[in-house]
């Protein structure tokens, strides 16, 4: 019998590389670089959810360290480890995640977004805002790592836009990473007072709370203009680098999708680690 037509077959394989649940999203408040090899309570979580999860096919990164002009995702087999930072032990800057990039994800991650052009790159790498989680997460460096940068010339409208683009990929068993702070001040870091249980200045501990409220009611549009909600607000965002992550991660919270935060505590006055899970 002649086979008069291939769609039929086509969209039946789609379907085998496509997952009937979606992955979860996190946007994970990264904080120092440290706890990227320190046993703390912030790493611990970050491993509990690596064992929680299910294995993803891989995960994608969009971190707060990587700013471009345009959109570029990481396509190189072998993803260095950028060690992007000043000032931290040897024992930091000895530390090698040596995980496979894939260039599979890359490519759909290329596709799937259509409001602009997505560059596939070949020279950047995993930063800290990357590896510092993720090797607590899957210690055994043996799940594909990726990142996609930020443009840093788009407002959050345009990043929150952009970032529903990229539900397929949930579909598709990867796992999608925010990573950021949600308040994020280093200019009034009290540093005599990092090693103080959440310790976090008035403002910081009032926009924590403001931003998991408008989260948890999935009230997404204040938190893309986040400059009106209150002056506190620009102090606890001095620059949108650490926040635009969360956007990224918000933006593919589905209907059906609960809302569990983590992690939930400040540090040094001026940051939160706080962390949410979506799905």
């Amino acid at each position: 019998m002649a086979i008069t037509s291939l769609e039929p077959f086509y969209n039946w394989s789609k379907k085998l590389q496509t997952n009937d649940d979606l992955m979860p999203v996190l946007f994970i408040g990264h904080g120092s670089p440290m706890n990227g090899i320190e046993d703390n309570e912030f790493s611990r979580s970050w491993s509990k959810y690596g064992k929680e999860i299910p294995q993803p096919k891989a995960v994608l990164v969009v971190s707060a360290h990587w700013l471009t002009n345009g959109t570029y995702v990481t396509a190189m087999e072998n993803p260095k480890t950028i060690h992007d930072f000043g000032g931290f032990p040897k024992e930091l800057f000895d530390v090698q995640y040596p995980a496979k990039g894939s260039l599979e994800v890359a490519q759909d991650t290329q596709k799937i977004i259509t409001s602009t052009n997505v560059h596939l790159d070949h020279d950047w790498g995993l930063d800290h805002g990357t590896w510092t989680v993720v090797r607590h997460m899957y210690p055994n460096a043996d799940i594909p790592v990726l990142q996609l940068s930020i443009d840093y010339n788009k407002p959050a409208s345009y990043h929150y836009n952009l970032a529903k683009e990229l539900l397929q990929l949930r579909r598709k068993g990867v796992l999608i990473i925010g990573s950021g702070n949600m308040v994020h001040n280093l200019r009034m870091v009290a540093w005599d007072k990092l090693n103080v249980d959440n310790y976090g200045f008035d403002w910081t501990q009032e926009m924590n709370s403001i931003f998991k409220e408008k989260i948890s009611k999935g009230d997404h549009q204040a938190l893309i203009e986040y400059e009106k909600l209150n002056k506190a607000a620009v102090m606890a965002i001095p620059t949108p680098d650490h926040y635009y992550p969360m956007l990224y991660a918000l933006a593919l919270q589905t209907p059906n999708d609960a809302v569990e935060f983590f992690n939930d505590k400040a540090v040094g006055g001026s940051l939160t680690m706080t962390s949410v899970k979506i799905g």
